[in-house]
């Protein structure tokens, strides 16, 4: 005989953000739950939703991210509601929420899926542009066809998509390792990347992943400016698609990067004149490092730790960013991790009764497998939030739930400079020490194929380019089969190591 379920508390199943996570975790309960009411608020009137979802091997995932209108969600699961409002306060002790269209809901499960915002080199100057969203996105676009001449600080994702990106303009990218794309690459594959952005990149545009829905003109003066710098979702791996990033210029790309610096100051041009400091002008080749001074007057002025100073229209902070956590905090006690994410146990429970975490607002803070780690990037956020729903589920319901297979193994494609990049388990050594040692394989302009391997045995790749490897490397790396008896043939092209471990 079944055991009787114990019923349902009052209240309803609350999901806090329009993004990934947020939605990906709305769905999962509307399906678990087709009779129940879930309720999804978010600030932003389009939400983020998940496409031509493709599962290409047993982690390894691959999905459009497409801005829909709210009712599209409505639509396909008549029992979501979808509340337009931020969040004002969270009570936890009363289990209710307070938005900012004064109402308020009593909820008997919370997932909060807020997601984080970008961390701005400088509060409050109107030359430096935070990216994150489709809205900043299009506000950079709005500026760049006046310019000549900008900066970009920051070396993540988006850093590296504009830099390849952007014509018509003089880039100086300024960054505070020695390679570019340290967070995803190590100086080799940097390397590979960097000669495409010298070459010429072909004019042959490739097909549009997805059609948008902007927030433009939608209730846009309902959100006042103050708020709307914190809401918007982030920005997917083709978010340039379909925005022309064309500044005044005619020439195609010139980028002069600046490694091992960061921003000193940021001036003025009113107080740069004052103080009769000299800027340099646009490096016109790599070998010459002389100083001149620019005769141009610029709107902006960012001196670098290097010393060195250059003018500019204006300035791109792409510089990672922070969990959205402020609105929840005020009278609740959630335990934070070290980079300012609420905590979450390995059911992605935060430390507070009956509220869930899932996304870039998380933590996670259980045990992880040897070869995962936490990144915010849109796959974990899917992750997350899907597994959020099924813990959230399995609780009402006095279920008990394995851990998601998806965090055996971190798992990660995406798209550099028209190149496919797969990145499995510890790609870049994280936390290995010194007891490891790399492999590669690379063919300029076509491949570069790094492992990293620990007393014999396969701990993470990058792969860049149609290497054709994902699936056999993940197969690796999850079995933990000794390989060392291979040796240097582990790489060879001529060898098929698919053959060897099917």
């Amino acid at each position: 005989m079944e055991q009787a379920r114990p019923p349902l508390k009052v209240g309803k199943f609350v999901v806090v953000g329009g993004g990934i996570a947020g939605v990906t975790c709305a769905e999962q309960l509307a399906i678990n739950f087709p009779s129940e009411d879930i309720l999804l608020v978010t600030a932003s009137p389009v939400i983020k939703a998940v496409t031509n979802f493709k599962q290409v091997s047993k982690i390894l995932e691959e999905f459009d991210v497409e801005e829909q209108p709210s009712t599209m969600l409505e639509n396909r699961f008549p029992n979501i509601k979808v509340l337009e409002s931020g969040v004002k306060q969270l009570k936890s002790e009363e289990h209710c929420i307070f938005t900012e269209d004064g109402s308020q809901h009593v909820y008997k499960k919370l997932c909060l899926c807020a997601g984080a915002k970008p961390k701005l080199i400088c509060e409050g100057n109107p030359y430096v542009l935070g990216i994150r969203d489709t809205d900043s996105a299009q506000e950079f676009q709005k500026q760049l066809t006046k310019a000549k001449r900008i900066m970009i600080i920051g070396n993540g994702g988006i850093a590296l998509e504009l830099v390849y990106e952007i014509e018509g303009c003089e880039v100086i990218w300024a960054i505070k390792d020695k390679a570019i794309g340290n967070t995803f690459f190590d100086v080799g594959a940097a390397e590979f990347l960097t000669s495409k952005l010298i070459s010429e990149k072909p004019e042959t545009k490739i097909a549009h992943k997805r059609t948008r829905y902007t927030t433009e003109g939608m209730k846009k003066e309902a959100r006042t400016k103050g708020r709307a710098d914190n809401v918007g979702s982030a920005l997917g791996p083709d978010w340039h698609e379909g925005l022309s990033l064309k500044g005044t210029k005619e020439f195609a790309r010139k980028i002069h990067i600046e490694t091992m610096c960061e921003v000193k100051k940021i001036y003025l041009q009113e107080e740069f004149r004052i103080l009769k400091k000299k800027s340099w002008t646009f490096p016109k080749d790599h070998h010459n490092e002389s100083f001149k001074t620019d005769k141009e007057l610029w709107p902006v002025y960012v001196e670098l730790t290097n010393e060195k100073i250059y003018g500019c229209d204006f300035i791109v902070s792409a510089t990672g960013v922070t969990p959205n956590i402020e609105p929840f905090l005020s009278g609740n006690n959630f335990e934070l991790g070290e980079d300012g994410g609420l905590k979450v146990n390995d059911h992605m429970h935060t430390s507070l009764p009956d509220i869930y975490a899932a996304g870039d607002i998380c933590t996670a803070s259980w045990q992880p497998s040897p070869v995962w780690q936490q990144m915010r990037l849109w796959t974990q956020a899917r992750q997350m939030g899907w597994y959020a729903a099924k813990c959230m589920a399995a609780a009402s319901l006095g279920d008990s739930i394995d851990m998601d297979f998806s965090f055996e193994l971190f798992a990660h494609v995406t798209k550099f400079f028209n190149y496919k990049v797969v990145l499995l388990g510890k790609y870049n050594a994280q936390g290995l020490g010194s007891d490891h040692e790399l492999m590669l394989r690379c063919t300029k302009g076509q491949e570069y194929i790094k492992v990293v391997m620990q007393n014999g045995r396969m701990m993470g790749a990058v792969l860049i380019g149609e290497t054709d490897l994902e699936e056999t490397f993940e197969n690796l790396i999850l079995n933990q089969m000794d390989l060392s008896s291979y040796g240097e043939d582990l790489l060879d092209p001529n060898i098929d190591i698919e053959d060897y471990f099917d």
